[in-house]
């Protein structure tokens, strides 16, 4: 789908956006871009820092700059860290504002709400700013209010990328400004990709393979995995699970704690840790079961749509967008997010159960086409860009 803008006065637009690696986050900005460009836009993306995201947006003929841009995380979450930001907040809304005059920038998008830059740029510059809302935050509630207060101030449209997210937002923020956008990919690389992890791992023909796709971090429930893992394995003999993903930057601890936990359970022989892939496609269509064990409000997982999309059978915990993506004992289950015994409770269905296995993942893949759609993406973006 092409669209001709004739807005000529809206060509431009700056896309500020906190990290540089290629999760959930990421891949959707790149494919934002990607969608803009071909619509006619001219688009700088400003990063905060270098990673594997450049090369790809740069691909893509976007304009792609490095730059300091005060990202807010956890780890700032202290006096002396609060101070810390203030300082390169400041700093890079001097930078920003010099860049959007230098290239007659007419639109702000900021990619995720750790990016407030963007709000303090497009007040001074009198831009219109659109914040594209990936997270839920409930802890701690000042900062829930304090981003929630920039969304109302700041922001003239506010993307949300599920019904949960909106229903948890808009608590604080004015709902007129709300928009649900469902995230949308491009399944092809999904539906043609080959299984070949079996072989790397020389797992036979009888063994299931149960895993996971994720940045480490403090609420993506890479521990929860392994306490399900360990109550399996316990279990059935045939079951071996993979965990993809590396720290995030500030966690690497939680990695090195993972790798005790698989000491501690005596789980060496059935665990594998692959750390960062670039292969996503071939881990997940290697899988025979997809788990999503994330153990806070996951806002709506581009690592769900991938493992659809691979015709795999989601166990998801039962929260956040995961119920707007995996339709219960239709394309995966739905398990507690807090009790490891009740979720293998659940799983055993499926274990036992190949041909189940089988139609869930055929379901899911057609889900994702109905209703996760590149082209619907696509639609509903640029008719929000033409909103403001």
């Amino acid at each position: 789908m092409t669209t001709t803008m004739n807005n000529t006065k809206r060509k431009k637009i700056l896309m500020l956006h906190g990290s540089s690696d290629l999760y959930g986050g990421s891949k959707i900005l790149l494919i934002t871009v990607g969608i803009l460009i071909k619509n006619g836009y001219s688009v700088f993306v400003v990063l905060d820092e270098n990673g594997p995201l450049v090369a790809e947006l740069e691909k893509s003929n976007a304009e792609v700059i490095i730059s300091e841009l005060g990202i807010l995380r956890r780890q700032y979450m202290s006096i002396k860290g609060l101070m810390n930001r203030v300082f390169a907040l400041k700093a890079a809304r001097s930078k920003l504002i010099k860049l959007v005059k230098s290239n007659d920038i007419n639109i702000i998008y900021s990619n995720t709400t750790s990016v407030l830059v963007g709000c303090y740029v497009a007040k001074a510059t009198k831009l219109k700013h659109i914040l594209h809302v990936h997270e839920i935050i409930k802890n701690p509630a000042f900062f829930t209010k304090f981003i929630a207060w920039h969304l109302n101030m700041f922001a003239d449209k506010v993307i949300v990328v599920s019904e949960e997210v909106k229903k948890h937002w808009e608590k604080y923020v004015n709902p007129s400004k709300i928009s649900v956008v469902y995230n949308g990919l491009n399944y092809d690389t999904f539906f043609n990709s080959k299984a070949t992890l079996r072989d790397e791992l020389d797992l036979n023909n009888g063994e299931i393979l149960i895993g996971m796709v994720g940045r480490v971090n403090l609420w993506k429930g890479q521990s929860y995995f392994l306490k399900m893992a360990s109550i399996l394995a316990e279990k059935y003999k045939n079951l071996k699970f993979v965990m993809a993903g590396d720290a995030f930057p500030g966690y690497e601890y939680l990695y090195e704690q993972l790798q005790l936990i698989i000491k501690e359970e005596q789980l060496e022989d059935a665990v594998y840790q692959l750390g960062y892939r670039t292969d996503i496609p071939n881990i997940l269509k290697s899988l025979d079961v997809f788990v999503l064990p994330s153990i806070e409000p996951d806002p709506l997982p581009t690592v769900v749509l991938e493992a659809m999309a691979s015709s795999k059978p989601v166990v998801a915990t039962a929260h956040g967008g995961a119920l707007e993506m995996v339709v219960d004992k239709v394309t995966g289950i739905h398990i507690p997010w807090d009790n490891a015994a009740a979720a293998v409770d659940k799983l055993t269905s499926i274990i036992e159960n190949k041909d189940m296995r089988i139609t869930m993942g055929e379901k899911g893949r057609q889900r994702v086409q109905e209703k996760f759609s590149y082209d619907q993406y696509e639609k509903n973006i640029l008719q929000l860009l033409k909103s403001v």
